[in-house]
Formats: structure tokens, C-alpha cells, sequence
């Protein structure tokens, strides 16, 4: 079981364009329009002093005293720009002013998208965005915004931001020593405000973790019992992985009711399993439920392509291009329609079927005589056949290696 940290990921990589790229873009608005505010503001001050210059002069007989400067007067205005230091970044301002609990109240109420921009303000407000702490708060209000991350090559990540239609980078991945972590399978894991990358180099197995926080990556602590080919799945803060290797290899992972279960798989000896497993958190204990997983992997196929939204399970039926629901009471699957029409996959393999907040994303593509085109898909069950909508797409390779969901 994993379980997200409260302490700040140290960077792998210094700091460069690259990485703080996108964060400056969003500050570029903030300060723009921050500044504005600041040059009216000393206008008017100005001309309230001069006025009050004006008064002296005529009166001297009543000893007025001077206007303060504006740097004495209350608001301590900060009238850095982009090019300054933390240290300078760091004068009274506005924001210094409120109390912690009050910008932690306030910012948790942003779009995390925004979350860039508000650290590029001073050290105070990153240090606050760094710390994790309103992710964590948020998770106590039940503000949750879910970020697609794939990837369609070795070591290249990107997330997309389905509320307002965004795409965002992420770092590239650190290269591999050997090529081997790049040209192994790998599982991939949102957890908390981390996105984590299983895989082998040589004949080890390591964990790459990227943290929101630090917008880096990091070597990830490695399982007690390293595995691949596992099922996983995470709630809020934890994460549960189970099977892989030689014990229910090539299977899948979800939580429904608060419960994880372990779909489809494999035996040592390439056996085809149909049968569930139920793991209540709360008892510790296991459950099996026979022939749940009948029909939605094969021999020679991916793992079972399922997705849990609003405590109800779906599947990908990747042979017949069909998508399935899971019928609770009467232990059956249920079929709804047809997949995304340009979605195709080599037994499964290729095709990301992700449950993103209160949608399905499909995520797939064709090869065409002018390169390969990736097409992100949703649809919000609505209890009838799926109506899919093409929310994004790019030319890319048509291969999805990884994908995840990290809602925070």
C-alpha cells in the first residue's frame, strides 16, 4: 500500500526554461494585470500628494506635516517585477498581509491550474503551493479536479486538463542508463499529487515518481515485493497494487464502495482467470467472486480495460469495439454501445480506457498516410449508449504506452 507524503520531493533537475515554462506563461497575465492595479493606485497617491504639497504652500503658518512617502504608508506596496529575487519577492505586500489560514482558504478555491501563476508571486506563496498543504485541504472539502497523463513515447509525458480543455507538459522523463527502463513495460499509478512509473533496469525493477509540487521527477521508493504486470489502484491518498509477476499477473485494479477489487489476469502456467477479487479495507479481508471477469481478457490480450464512475463499474470490450457495464446484484455485464469509432488497439494493447471525475475517457488512434493522430474521447453515462465527444487530440504516435488519472 502507498500513501502520499506531506514533505516537499527534492528536484532531480535544476531549474530551467523547460520545466518552468508553463508556469511563467500563466504569471506573464497575473503580474500584468497586478501591475495595472499598482500603477492607478500610484497615480492616485500621487496626485493626493501633490495636492497636499499644494495646501503646505499656501498654509506654512499651520505647520503641516509632509505627506508620508508611499513606502511608510499602510499598504507597503510591492513594486517588484518579474526579474527580482525570492528574497525581494518577499517585501510586504498585500497577499503577506493575511494570515495563512486565510490565503490557504482562499487558494483552495482556485483551479489548481492557477496554481503555477500563484507560485511565481513570492517565495511565500510557493513554499505554500510546494508544501502540499492545499491539496490536502482541498481533499477535506471534496474539491477534487481530474488530470489525464499519457504517454504515446518512451520517457515523454503530458497531461490534459479536460475542465478547460487544456494541454499541460510535464518534464521529460530522466534517461535511462541502459535503454531498459525505456524498452521495458511499464505500470503507471496516480496517487495524491504524484504520478508514479513502474519498470525494470537490467534486472531490477525501479519506481519514477513525478511530483505537481516540485513539476519534477524522482526516484520513487521501490515495493517491498517488486513486481510488474500488476493490477492497481488508488483513493484519494493510498494506493493498493496486488498480483503481478507469477501471482494473478496481467490483471486489473479499481475501487467501487470503498472497496478495492482485482479484475481478470493470468496464472504462472498462462491460464485465463474469470474470477474477482473483493478487498475490504476496513475487515482486511478478501473476497472472490467467480466469473466476474468473464470474456474481458484473453490469452494473448491486455488486461481488462475497466473504469469506475460514480461507484459503478465499466469495461472495454476491445475484441468487439464495445463498452460493458458491470451488474452488481446479478454478478453480469451489461452491453451499452460501441467504443470511439477511431480507436484501435492491438489485442488491447494501445487503447486507455480511464474513468476521469464523473466521465469516460477513451483515449486511441489510427495510423493514416500522414502519421499517426491520437484522439482523446469522453462520455458522462447517463444510464443510455454512449454519445462520445472528441475533447482534444494531436498527431502522435497512434500507441498509448501509459495513462493514469490523478484527481487532486
Amino acid at each position: 500500500m502507498l500513501e502520499d507524503r506531506p514533505y516537499v520531493i527534492p528536484r532531480v533537475f535544476e531549474s530551467t526554461s523547460e520545466q518552468e515554462s508553463n508556469w511563467h506563461y500563466l504569471a506573464y497575465h497575473f503580474h500584468e494585470a497586478s501591475d495595472s492595479k499598482k500603477r492607478l493606485l500610484n497615480e492616485e497617491l500621487g496626485e493626493e500628494q501633490g495636492v497636499q504639497e499644494d495646501r503646505g504652500k499656501r498654509k506654512k503658518s499651520l505647520h503641516q506635516p509632509e505627506t508620508p512617502d508611499i513606502t511608510d504608508m499602510e499598504w507597503h506596496l510591492d513594486n517588484s517585477d518579474d526579474q527580482k529575487s525570492d528574497e525581494e519577492y518577499s517585501e510586504p505586500n498585500y497577499f503577506n498581509r493575511l494570515t495563512r489560514d486565510m490565503l490557504v482558504s482562499c487558494l483552495v478555491l482556485l483551479s489548481r491550474s492557477n496554481y503555477g501563476a500563484v507560485a511565481s508571486v513570492n517565495c511565500v506563496f510557493r513554499s505554500l503551493i510546494r508544501s502540499g498543504e492545499l491539496y490536502r485541504r482541498r481533499r477535506q472539502l471534496g474539491i477534487t479536479e481530474h488530470w489525464v497523463y499519457f504517454s504515446c513515447n518512451a520517457l515523454e509525458w503530458e497531461a490534459y486538463d479536460p475542465y478547460r480543455g487544456r494541454r499541460v507538459a510535464v518534464p521529460k522523463m530522466p534517461p535511462s542508463p541502459t535503454e531498459s527502463f525505456s524498452l521495458s513495460d511499464k505500470e503507471s499509478l496516480a496517487v495524491g499529487t504524484e504520478l508514479l512509473v513502474f519498470g525494470r533496469e537490467l534486472n531490477s525493477y525501479i519506481v519514477l515518481r513525478y511530483s505537481i509540487l516540485t513539476n519534477s521527477w524522482s526516484p520513487g521508493v521501490v515495493m517491498n515485493s517488486p513486481r510488474c504486470l500488476f493490477g492497481s489502484s488508488s483513493l484519494g491518498g493510498k494506493a493498493i497494487v496486488a498480483g503481478g509477476t507469477n501471482a494473478r499477473r496481467m490483471c486489473s485494479g479499481v475501487f467501487m464502495d470503498g472497496k478495492f477489487y482485482v479484475i481478470g489476469g493470468m496464472t504462472s502456467d498462462n491460464e485465463v482467470l474469470t474470477c474477482g477479487e473483493e478487498y475490504d479495507m476496513e475487515q482486511r479481508s478478501w473476497r472472490l467472486i467467480p466469473n466476474m471477469s468473464v470474456g474481458l481478457n484473453g490469452a494473448s490480450g491486455a488486461p481488462p480495460l475497466v473504469a469506475v464512475v460514480n461507484n459503478e463499474l465499466y469495461a472495454a470490450h476491445y475484441a468487439d469495439k464495445e463498452v460493458m457495464k458491470y451488474n452488481k446484484e446479478n454478478n453480469t455485464w451489461v452491453r451499452l454501445g460501441k467504443l470511439p469509432e477511431r480507436s484501435d488497439s492491438v489485442n488491447g494493447w494501445g487503447l486507455a480506457f480511464r474513468a476521469c471525475g464523473e466521465r469516460l475517457i477513451v483515449i486511441g488512434g489510427q495510423r493514416g498516410s500522414q502519421g499517426g493522430m491520437i484522439e482523446l474521447n469522453s462520455w458522462i453515462p447517463d444510464g443510455g449508449p454512449p454519445k462520445w465527444n472528441i475533447i482534444a487530440n494531436k498527431h502522435s504516435g497512434n500507441f498509448v504506452f501509459n495513462c493514469a488519472v490523478m484527481g487532486c
